[in-house]
């Protein structure tokens, strides 16, 4: 079996689930181009632990972790068997590579996770269960706990790492409009970002707050972009690349989307299955 692409996603706002944009269309589209998964690996940025954790529970659970929003964002569900026999090889992997990852029978798909996988795979037909991230490690780090998990995609896993290109919430706090324009700002270190990724430099994708263009404004904190390290780093042929542009919500929150490895469909297919 050749191996899976791996996904990076931005998930935004939890009023995603609720409204599209130009968001919801390309990543069900992305869904439908990426050959069909026997089950789904996630991390999100909503669940973080100090070592690595894997979600064991037979039947998912929706996790409502966010406040304030409207009623109807309370009462949607993502209703995906778990992958219990997914999760114990996952820590399998990780305890044999040294690290003390166990199973968790708690934590069930944050919003990180359940929103995009509403668009990804919107009948909740695959299987899927979710990795804690550990958001005080290095971007390095990320990248080496990817490359544990490569083997899980040649055995037909989907490992979809959720969280957003740019989060400054604090921008999006002092005027939460979504039609704000976007931030210029952040054309400069989406440029610098995408290009050192394209080339595969990693030294510098690595050191990212110290070299891109307005970095620390546009993560604050960096754990919306340490779940791309993942990607990148389980991916069979990293420098094999797509990348889609689906600019900025609210003005700060850049919505990009990236596909890595040998099966990564092109940017043409998935346009195409968009409209």
């Amino acid at each position: 079996m050749s191996a899976l692409p791996t996904l990076f996603v931005s998930h935004g706002s939890p009023l995603l689930a609720v409204d599209p944009g130009r968001t919801g269309p390309l990543l069900t589209a992305l869904g439908r181009a990426v050959p069909r998964p026997r089950e789904i690996l996630v991390i999100s940025p909503h669940w973080s632990t100090p070592t690595p954790r894997v979600g064991n529970l037979a039947q998912q659970r929706t996790i409502h972790d966010f406040g304030g929003f409207p009623r109807e964002l309370y009462a949607l569900e993502y209703p995906a068997a778990g992958a219990p026999a997914l999760a114990e090889r996952t820590v399998k992997m990780l305890r044999d590579a040294g690290l003390p990852a166990t199973t968790d029978d708690q934590w069930g798909l944050d919003h990180g996770a359940w929103v995009p996988l509403r668009y990804l795979y919107p009948d909740a037909d695959v299987p899927v269960t979710q990795l804690s991230l550990q958001r005080h490690a290095r971007p390095e780090t990320q990248y080496r706990l990817g490359q544990r998990l490569a083997p899980l995609a040649q055995e037909g896993t989907l490992i979809i790492a959720s969280g957003s290109f740019t989060h400054n919430l604090h921008e999006v706090f002092r005027a939460p409009s979504e039609d704000l324009a976007e931030a210029p700002y952040l054309a400069e270190f989406v440029a610098w970002f995408t290009e050192h990724l394209a080339a595969m430099d990693l030294d510098a994708l690595f050191d990212y707050r110290a070299r891109a263009p307005y970095a620390e404004r546009a993560h604050p904190t960096d754990e919306h972009l340490l779940p791309l390290y993942i990607a990148l780093g389980a991916a069979d042929n990293a420098a094999r690349q797509t990348h889609f542009d689906t600019g900025a919500t609210y003005g700060a929150l850049r919505m990009d989307a990236f596909a890595f490895g040998n099966a990564a469909p092109s940017l043409a297919d998935v346009t195409a299955l968009a409209q």
